[in-house]
């Protein structure tokens, strides 16, 4: 497993981690704490988040080592559930760099069993940078805590590697120029 640790802008502190195959390695989620006592138990559904914060941390986590299914029984019964695509979910999980997850606040909601977590998730997806900006809503159900709905603040999508010009060769391998090949 390799992980690379990188300063970005603002002084945050992201962790890149490429796979992973114990629950000795760091969480993908950023706390510090080793995968085996921090998401792995809240995911595998040993515990429960013991916090809204803990179950987006392992919701994070889990699209991190591809486990689709707390992604889906994280959410509130009858919210979520429904909605959800399991194969587009799946295929963001396994086709996507994850880069870190920032959580930028918490906070109580307007009921008591309700908590807002907002955050950010950082990955790319086929060569394009993106950051993950939600203010998410979470909801204590039967002494867990459950996704119901989020608000994504949009971002700006960023382009990783060069841009290929009208008349450079086509990354396709054609050997045509990419604006008689597949630039048209």
């Amino acid at each position: 497993m390799i992980i690379v640790l990188s300063q970005l802008p603002y002084n945050h502190l992201f962790i890149k981690i490429s796979s992973m195959s114990t629950t000795n390695e760091l969480c993908p989620c950023g706390s510090g704490k080793k995968y085996g006592e921090c998401c792995e138990p809240i995911i595998k559904g040993k515990i429960k988040a013991p916090s809204a914060e803990a179950c987006m941390r392992a919701r994070y986590t889990s699209y991190v080592v591809h486990e689709i299914d707390y992604i889906i029984n994280s959410c509130e019964e009858g919210e979520g559930i429904g909605e959800i695509d399991r194969k587009a979910t799946e295929d963001w999980s396994k086709q996507s760099q994850w880069n870190g997850l920032k959580i930028l606040r918490t906070e109580k909601g307007e009921k008591e069993d309700e908590e807002i977590v907002e955050f950010e998730a950082d990955y790319t997806l086929h060569n394009m940078h993106d950051v993950h900006h939600e203010i998410s809503l979470f909801k204590k159900v039967n002494d867990d805590w459950k996704y119901v709905a989020g608000n994504v603040i949009p971002t700006t999508v960023k382009r990783v590697g060069a841009k290929v010009g009208r008349n450079d060769p086509c990354p396709c391998g054609s050997g045509k120029k990419y604006k008689q090949c597949c630039g048209r």
